[in-house]
Order: C-alpha cells, then sequence, then structure tokens
C-alpha cells in the first residue's frame, strides 16, 4: 500500500467510526428522553417510592412530652422518643433530678445503657478505664459542656439544660464508681 492509500483508508475510517458515536450518543440520548416520558413518571408516584421517600427523610429524634398524648409519635425505626418533664399542676415545672442515681436514670441512661453515639455503657470498665485516668474534673467537664471525641459525641448536660452542674458531677461520679 502507498502513503496515499494509507491516508484514505484512515479518513475512511475516522468518518465511520465518527457516525457510529454519534448514532450511539443520539441513541442514549432517544432512551433518556423516553425513560424521562414514561418510567420515570410511574416511579415519582409510586405509593411505595414515595413512602421510601419520606421514611428516609424523616427526623431522626422525637421528643415525647410525660403526661401528655404522644400517640402520633412514630413507634418504629431509628427514631428515639426522649422524656422531658411536664410542667406540675399549677403550671410549674416538676423539679429536677439531683442525686446521681437520679440524674443518670432521667437523663444518662438513654445513651449509656445502649452506648448510643460512642457513650460508654454503665458497668463497662474497659470503656471507662481511659476516661477515668483523665479524672474526675475533666469527665465533669466534658458532661457539663459537651465534647466531641475520637470515640463520640458527648452533648451538653446530656441535652438536659434543666440539670444543675453540681446534679451532672453527681451523675458522672455514679457512672464512674459503677464503672470500675
Amino acid at each position: 500500500m502507498s502513503a496515499d492509500q494509507d491516508r484514505k483508508f484512515f479518513d475512511m475510517f475516522m468518518i465511520v467510526l465518527g457516525i457510529l458515536v454519534g448514532v450511539a450518543v443520539g441513541i442514549y440520548g432517544l432512551a433518556q428522553v423516553i425513560t424521562e416520558q414514561t418510567q420515570t413518571q410511574f416511579v415519582r408516584s409510586d405509593a411505595t417510592y414515595q413512602e421510601r421517600i419520606a421514611e428516609r427523610i424523616r427526623p431522626v429524634g422525637q421528643v415525647a412530652i410525660a403526661g401528655e398524648d404522644n400517640s402520633a409519635l412514630p413507634t418504629r425505626g431509628p427514631a428515639v422518643a426522649v422524656a422531658a418533664a411536664a410542667p406540675a399542676a399549677g403550671g410549674a415545672a416538676a423539679a429536677a433530678p439531683t442525686s446521681g442515681d437520679e440524674v443518670y436514670a432521667s437523663a444518662c441512661a438513654a445513651c449509656h445503657d445502649a452506648g448510643i453515639a460512642g457513650a460508654p455503657m454503665m458497668g463497662d470498665a474497659t470503656a471507662w478505664g481511659t476516661r477515668v485516668t483523665q479524672g474526675i474534673d475533666t469527665l465533669a467537664s466534658h458532661a457539663i459542656n459537651g465534647f466531641q471525641g475520637s470515640a463520640g459525641y458527648m452533648p451538653a448536660k446530656g441535652g438536659r439544660p434543666d440539670l444543675s452542674d453540681d446534679a451532672v458531677r453527681a451523675a458522672v461520679q455514679h457512672m464512674v464508681d459503677n464503672s470500675q
């Protein structure tokens, strides 16, 4: 073959290749248009699809108020109901717990009984060991002010801003005493 024939072959090959690529892109575009007009419309109106979207974007937590009707709250999935103190008769708020055991039961147990968000579980000496070496003052500070560590997250006062610093400190001491 001569150089002129090679050039003609190469030019023809590129034209055929270009046409094939153009046809492939055209078929892909046509498939997208047809899909948008048919399948996507059916999927969007499908009740199961809508339920899956609603479940996926549902809030993670719900608040349940003690003494009020909480029947509308979801009872399945990852939602966690948090019991908050309801106002007592006469409009006065219920007294906040003060002993370490009471504070633990009302605020800390929700996470520390199940190990939620990296919380060391009550009674797990291994998980508490490295924390206890930091000292009770450091642990109390983390519990009072909140703390983001490599193992998890501790919200300030366990998410209970109504607790006094002394009550939180008593709960920390209670957990340490029962986890060594």
